[in-house]
């Protein structure tokens, strides 16, 4: 047994290229265990996945010697490959993401948050949401990236 012991958790969240509802509700639940499985194949733990039709949120257990630039680049392009292999031709996610570290007392939280994804955003739209995420995280933003 090693002495190192970690608790690193990111919600990250990604949108689809230009905030389009490109993400069908007949493929979505294939989408989620397509990003898990990918998760699991860049040897990290996915903890919670939703989202609707223009964003994915994902809870994500990484390890120390994971690069989140890193991380995200292939998991958006081994999703986006298999998205217009299977699914839509043409499918592409928007460049970039957002990405808030979790404390272990709030993964239980963010869980139920990611799993009520489709009931949140018939009271809210997603660049709301995300503008909620980015100050409640204290991170400053362009509105013009919002959109």
């Amino acid at each position: 047994m090693g002495s190192t012991f970690l608790s690193i958790h990111l919600h990250v969240v990604f949108s689809t290229k230009n905030r389009l509802p490109l993400i069908r509700d007949a493929w979505r639940p294939q989408l989620h265990r397509y990003l898990g499985g990918t998760v699991r194949g860049l040897a990290a733990v996915p903890e919670a996945i939703g989202g609707v039709a223009d964003h994915m949120h994902l809870l994500i257990g990484f390890q120390a010697t994971h690069r989140l630039a890193d991380f995200m680049r292939e998991l958006k392009k081994a999703s986006s490959l298999w998205i217009t292999e299977s699914h839509s031709p043409g499918f592409a996610w928007q460049e970039g993401y957002s990405a808030f570290s979790v404390s272990a007392t709030h993964v239980q939280a963010l869980k139920k948050y990611i799993a009520t994804q489709d009931a949140h955003h018939h009271k809210l739209d997603f660049a709301t949401e995300l503008k909620n995420l980015l100050n409640k995280n204290g991170i400053s933003f362009d509105p013009k990236y919002l959109l």
